[in-house]
């Protein structure tokens, strides 16, 4: 709609930004831009690899970058050490502006080992928060299971999942901090009440589309057809 200030943009590594990072290509992680058009501010989602491609998609755009969202910890999306790479991230955005960084409170200690920096540069929340850019509000919704802290993010009817849900699969929880009983109860209380209608957008490609209705996903993806804990734990339970 012509009134919609939302701006919202998805973009994958080694293809939007990062373009030639092998390693970016490979993990095929996906940025978000949400802002307020009008307003000419956004937030960024997840922003490694590139910062001054990400700051220049923007800058084409006439917006500017007021502050981060984390989804989680893990070096690609928020910078630092992995697999023997080091991995750009949030410590050089800010280098270049300084802004707040949001993250779930549970996730804060984690962030500042990963990336190395200040629990003073951290903007601390919790699940239910409120991130506004301009007019646009942006929901802050803990969904811990991949990592302690890990949250998604609600905004104008889209989901944006980072690694807690994918259209197919969901993120890990054999790595420090992943619990899949708490992903277990993410996935069917805390992700069940976004409608048919929500767009889902995660944290990875890792199927032919970049992004499906929570009804199609629901259809699709057999972590949310597990009945039960007991099934869910037979299957990823330790």
């Amino acid at each position: 709609m012509a009134d919609n200030p939302l701006y919202f943009r998805q973009l994958l590594s080694g293809r939007d930004f990062a373009v030639g990072d092998p390693l970016a290509s490979q993990m095929v992680n996906f940025c978000y831009l949400i802002g307020d058009r009008r307003a000419g501010e956004a937030v960024i989602v997840d922003p490694a690899y590139d910062i001054a491609g990400l700051l220049a998609v923007l800058g084409a755009d006439d917006m500017r970058c007021v502050g981060v969202l984390a989804t989680h910890f893990h070096p690609d999306h928020v910078g630092g050490d992995m697999m023997g790479y080091r991995i750009e991230g949030v410590t050089s955005l800010l280098e270049t502006l300084q802004v707040p960084v949001h993250v779930q409170g549970a996730e804060a200690p984690w962030v500042v080992r990963a990336t190395g920096v200040s629990g003073d540069e951290l903007v601390e929340h919790a699940s239910g928060d409120i991130v506004s850019v301009g007019d646009v509000d942006i929901e802050l919704v803990h969904t811990p299971g991949h990592t302690p802290g890990s949250q998604c993010f609600s905004v104008d009817g889209c989901l944006v999942s980072g690694d807690t849900l994918f259209l197919d699969g969901c993120g890990r929880t054999d790595l420090p901090g992943g619990d899949p009983e708490q992903m277990y109860e993410s996935l069917t209380t805390r992700l069940a009440r976004f409608g048919d209608d929500t767009v889902l957008f995660p944290g990875h490609r890792y199927s032919p589309e970049s992004s499906a209705t929570m009804g199609e996903t629901r259809q699709r993806n057999y972590v949310l057809r597990l009945r039960s804990p007991e099934q869910w734990m037979t299957m990823f339970g330790a």
